[in-house]
């Protein structure tokens, strides 16, 4: 009687394990489905977003070229940029000059001739009248320089986000373009029109 009992405990416990494992299986889903979840996540990050490329020419400029993989313009920017870069320095240490010596000048019609040696040797036969017109000569180039880099660094931020938008289309050789005539019932006139397909490349 024992040994019935100790059977059917026994096969009870395997029953129960059987509809554990039964259930734990169906619990668990296809791997499949991660590997297409993971591969939507690489493709999104593999994605090129134009607003990438404006972040970070506005924040460095070049940056968004090179965010393009068009490394051949990062040069041109900041040959672009050197120019007004390098004209403010220029401008800047002349007005300096220039103020100062304007300054000195001054004082020594009023009877202070302290700072007339420190002038610049190239502005000590110049009039007071002529050091004014060159001091407000360079002070306006020097703020036109400043003017200049800004533009330059706008047209960076422009030309970055431009170029980004049209890496989503596709321009190879393989575009279509139609001719076709038209007529325009209204005006009682006919012409040709010419059709261009542009693809995204993104679009499957």
């Amino acid at each position: 009687m024992r040994l019935i009992l100790i059977l059917l405990l026994f096969i009870g416990m395997q029953y129960d394990c059987l509809s554990q494992d039964s259930t734990m299986n169906k619990s668990v889903k296809p791997a499949s489905n991660n590997k297409d979840s993971l591969k939507l996540i690489i493709d999104s990050v593999k994605k090129h977003n134009p607003r990438l490329a404006t972040k970070y020419s506005a924040l460095v400029p070049g940056l968004g070229q090179a965010y393009n993989k068009q490394y051949w313009k990062m040069p041109i920017v900041y040959g672009i940029l050197a120019v007004p870069i390098a004209t403010f320095i220029y401008n800047n240490d002349l007005y300096n000059k220039t103020k100062f010596a304007y300054s000195a000048l001054y004082k020594s019609q009023n009877g202070d001739a302290s700072d007339i040696d420190k002038i610049d040797p190239a502005l000590k036969n110049l009039s007071i009248g002529s050091v004014q017109s060159y001091r407000n000569i360079f002070r306006r180039d020097r703020d036109y320089s400043i003017l200049w880099f800004v533009l330059g660094w706008g047209l960076n931020v422009v030309d970055a986000t431009v170029s980004g938008h049209l890496k989503e289309f596709d321009v190879n050789s393989n575009l279509s373009m139609r001719v076709e005539p038209i007529i325009q019932p209204q005006l009682r006139q006919g012409g040709i029109s010419l059709q261009f397909n542009l693809k995204n490349s993104h679009a499957k």
